[in-house]
């Protein structure tokens, strides 16, 4: 009779650059009173997007280096029953997963506890890249597999498209994923409804939960190639010097960020790079000594060596 309710649990997951972090600091921005606590992963030992997401709550978990699915699930755990065992409970926990994660496998983790409920697997998806990102070799079946796990596949950057690119990944998130609600985001901005209101998870099938030997198989497949590397400096960047480097790195990048110090200007700056497309931007007030950056792919010693020549010929 003295059970208090469950905690309102909501996983948000995409690949590598969809739009997760900019999701989050909107819903922040837009809390209306309500009290949200955010547990962030991030697939290297800097996590920037816990930074990035500290600037707008003042309760923010962090897990680093690793995907919480799978090799830092026991701290998951004690993160979760930490949080259960407030005295002051937050209205609504949002776990932000790390870009090569499966949400579902976590919404799974966070289940085993009675003191949450699950309201939705909501997962972002780029639609200026995501036809792209599903058919490359590396990370296809990821991506696939993100979309078809999702009660909720939010559309993002839908301002850098056209009409019709919006209505094909809407199409295409409909097809993997029948049951799921498609939703487009306009600049990050979800109604708040759509975290706080309890949503069903999908039925068991295209994206149910592998266990045992078969989530061992996905494990691995996802992780086999895909490595970060982490690159820290006291020093600030030259502006156009790292613009120049990021866009000609000799490797295959699938995602960097960072937040950087420049030389002509002592805000805090956002480093994003995925797809191609390189944005920078003063960042929210935050504290950082100096740069930090991670970059995210298929990577050997050699590109280890070169991201790391291309950032040192870039500093101020």
């Amino acid at each position: 009779m003295n059970a208090r309710p469950p905690i309102p649990l909501v996983v948000v997951g995409g690949y590598l650059g969809a739009g997760k972090t900019t999701l989050l600091n909107r819903l922040l921005a837009n809390a209306q009173g309500r009290r949200i606590a955010v547990l962030v992963n991030d697939f290297g030992e800097i996590n920037i997007d816990a930074a990035l997401i500290r600037a707008r709550s003042d309760d923010v978990i962090q897990l680093e280096n690793g995907c919480i699915c799978c090799s830092i699930g026991g701290r998951l755990a004690e993160a979760l029953v930490a949080i259960a065992a407030r005295e002051q409970r937050p209205d609504l926990l949002v776990i932000e997963a790390s870009g090569v994660s499966d949400p579902q496998r976590i919404a799974q983790v966070g289940l085993l506890d009675p003191a949450f409920r699950l309201n939705a697997v909501l997962v972002a998806l780029d639609v200026t890249g995501v036809h792209d990102s599903l058919r490359d070799p590396l990370v296809g079946d990821m991506v696939r597999r993100q979309v078809t796990g999702a009660s909720v596949v939010v559309l993002t950057k839908a301002d850098l498209a056209r009409a019709e690119a919006v209505a094909q990944a809407a199409a295409t998130a409909g097809a993997l994923a029948p049951r799921a609600a498609v939703l487009v985001a306009q600049s990050g901005e979800l109604p708040l409804s759509v975290f706080v209101d309890a949503a069903l998870p999908p039925a068991r099938g295209a994206g149910a939960l592998l266990s045992g030997a078969g989530w061992q198989r996905f494990k691995d497949s996802i992780h086999a190639d895909i490595r970060s590397v982490a690159y820290q400096t006291p020093r600030s960047f030259d502006k156009a010097r790292l613009r120049q480097a990021l866009a000609t790195v000799p490797v295959r990048l699938l995602r960097a960020k960072g937040l950087v110090r420049l030389d002509a200007d002592p805000r805090l700056h956002e480093v994003h790079f995925v797809g191609g497309r390189i944005r920078l931007r003063p960042a929210e007030p935050a504290e950082s000594p100096g740069s930090a950056l991670v970059f995210i792919g298929a990577f050997d010693a050699a590109a280890e060596q070169s991201i790391r020549a291309c950032m040192e010929a870039a500093l101020a």
